[in-house]
C-alpha cells in the first residue's frame, strides 16, 4: 500500500488538529507551516476534511481550523480511502475499485495480496486519530529493522 500525498498532508493536518483537540482553531497558514505542507494544496484538502464533517472552520482573524468531530470517531481506514479510494495493493483483491485478472482462476501469489489487504485494512480501520496520537513515532532503527531484509524493497 502506498498513500498519495494528499492522505499523507491530510493526516498531518489532522493530527496537528488532534492535539489542539478542544482548544480554539488554528490557522491555515499555522497548519501549513507546522505540517510543511504547501498552503494552497492545504486549503484543498481541508476543504475536502470539511465537506467529510471532519473539520470546521471558523472565519475572521482568530478563524482558522478544529476537528468536528472527537477523534475517537474518526479512522485512518477512513481518511485514506477518502483521499486514495482502495486500501488494497492490486485491483483483483479490491473491494471498490475489483477489476477481473484473467489470471484468477490459477493465480495462487492472488491469496498472498488478499491477507495483505485484510490485514492493512483491520489495522487501519481499528486506528482511531485519538489512539494513533497517543502513540510514539517511529524510529529509524524499527524503519531499518534487519529482519525485515535490511530493508531492501520495502
Amino acid at each position: 500500500m502506498r498513500v498519495s500525498k494528499k492522505t499523507d498532508y491530510a493526516l498531518r493536518a489532522l493530527f496537528t488538529l488532534v492535539d489542539h483537540f478542544g482548544s480554539g482553531p488554528i490557522p491555515i497558514r499555522e497548519l501549513a507551516r507546522r505540517n510543511d505542507v504547501p498552503k494552497k494544496f492545504l486549503e484543498q484538502i481541508m476543504l475536502a476534511l470539511k465537506e467529510r464533517g471532519w473539520v470546521d472552520s471558523m472565519p475572521g482573524l482568530r478563524g482558522g481550523y478544529r476537528l468536528a468531530r472527537s477523534p475517537e470517531k474518526i479512522t485512518m481506514g477512513e481518511v485514506v480511502r477518502h483521499f486514495d479510494g482502495i486500501l488494497a495493493p492490486i485491483e483483483c483483491v479490491s473491494v471498490a475499485g475489483y477489476k477481473r485478472c484473467s489470471q484468477e482462476p490459477v493465480c495462487r501469489f492472488r491469496r498472498v495480496f488478499l491477507e495483505a489487504r485484510n490485514a492493512v485494512a483491520h489495522l487501519m480501520d481499528r486506528a482511531t486519530l485519538a489512539d494513533v496520537a497517543r502513540g510514539n513515532p517511529v524510529s529509524k532503527p524499527e524503519v531499518l529493522d534487519a529482519g525485515f531484509m535490511g530493508g531492501e524493497g520495502i
